[in-house]
């Protein structure tokens, strides 16, 4: 509940909402305090939808055993001095949809990790896991898009590694890619660097690529004119960089779990709360309304092609020229504020003028969309 809200509750009615209000963000705070564990015995695909199983997959099993300062971030990648460094796995099922396909998919997301990083991409490397009777037509097709997707980020694959399984073993072909690129060993991003008072930007309609992907798979009997908004990032993170230096503070593509994951890691990292506005979200009305058909949150859907920036509330108006002045970001839009109460939340002001929790995503709506 915000300060406003509670200003219009009768003094008498207050100490009971308080006292409620409090209950809740008491037992939040102390199922995040707890150590990591999985509790399941298997792996279900929740695991890998990018939400809270993820997260406690990565920190119980992953973290517990590789732990390090360059790794405890869990960022899009790690930095080292003037080296970025990614890796990333491409599983998204149907291999090709409206939009894109699994090659430029891998292209691009691996380029967009090392830009969330604030580097300039330079190579890639690029690993094929290939199921036996897999036509080959299909993978010049996939292979074909990787190397068109490469030149238009301006890298190059200089490296990779196929395997070959058999058939019934995997499911067509999964791609495997890592990235390195240069940065500047002065530019500090992270989850962590949110300040109170700071503008929480958008760079377009979000959605678009789980949707799409949602859709391509068949079985609902819902038409729509989408596609794919899978595209390279560093263009755009550049220009917003270049200006407005030193007043950036974190950038995330918001991939599996979409743009309300991103905002609880960010909240969480740096112990603030996140205040979005329902109404300033850009959604595009196709992604809208098939997401009400299906009882989705857009706020949960997978972009392949959007990223969230915080930046310096005095920058707010410059990065928001920037972004918009780059072909990828006419969309962008100031879609809330941190504040520092509640810490570690996320909130959602509705567009019927009241206030709800964006929690982090459990289970998965949306199984491999990249």
């Amino acid at each position: 509940m915000t300060t406003d809200e509670r200003a219009t509750i009768p003094p008498e009615r207050m100490l009971p909402v308080l006292n409620a209000e409090e209950k809740v963000l008491e037992r939040i705070e102390r199922a995040r305090r707890r150590k990591a564990r999985v509790r399941e015995e298997l792996i279900t695909l929740a695991h890998g939808a990018g939400g809270r199983a993820t997260r406690t997959l990565v920190e119980a099993v992953f973290l517990e055993a590789f732990r390090n300062p360059m790794l405890e971030p869990l960022g899009d990648g790690a930095v080292a001095g003037e080296l970025a460094f990614t890796t990333d796995c491409y599983v998204v099922t149907p291999l090709f949809f409206p939009g894109g396909d699994i090659g430029d998919l891998a292209v691009n997301g691996t380029v967009n990790d090392l830009a969330m990083c604030g580097a300039r991409p330079a190579y890639l490397s690029a690993g094929f896991i290939l199921e036996e009777g897999f036509p080959i037509d299909d993978l010049r097709r996939i292979v074909a898009s990787m190397a068109a997707a490469a030149r238009a980020a301006g890298v190059a694959v200089v490296t990779g590694d196929t395997k070959v399984v058999q058939k019934g073993k995997a499911d067509g072909c999964y791609v495997t890619t890592a990235g390195v690129g240069t940065v500047d060993p002065e530019l500090r991003l992270g989850a962590s660097a949110a300040r109170p008072g700071d503008a929480v930007l958008v760079s377009g309609p979000i959605g678009d690529h789980g949707v799409t992907v949602l859709l391509a798979r068949g079985g609902f009997d819902i038409e729509a004119d989408l596609t794919s908004d899978t595209a390279p990032l560093h263009g755009l993170t550049a220009r917003l960089l270049d200006t407005c230096p030193g007043r950036v503070r974190c950038l995330r593509d918001a991939t599996r779990g979409g743009v309300a994951t991103v905002l609880n890691e960010i909240a969480e990292a740096s112990e603030v709360a996140v205040v979005i506005d329902e109404d300033a979200v850009p959604v595009r009305p196709a992604v809208r309304g098939t997401c009400e058909l299906l009882g989705i949150d857009p706020l949960y859907s997978a972009c392949e092609g959007r990223m969230v920036a915080v930046v310096d509330r005095d920058a707010a108006d410059a990065a928001l020229a920037a972004l918009r002045s780059h072909p990828l970001g006419t969309g962008s839009t100031v879609i809330g504020r941190v504040a520092d109460d509640p810490p570690g939340l996320v909130l959602l002001r509705t567009s019927f003028g009241g206030t709800r929790i964006v929690d982090v995503l459990v289970g998965d709506p949306l199984p491999r969309i990249c």
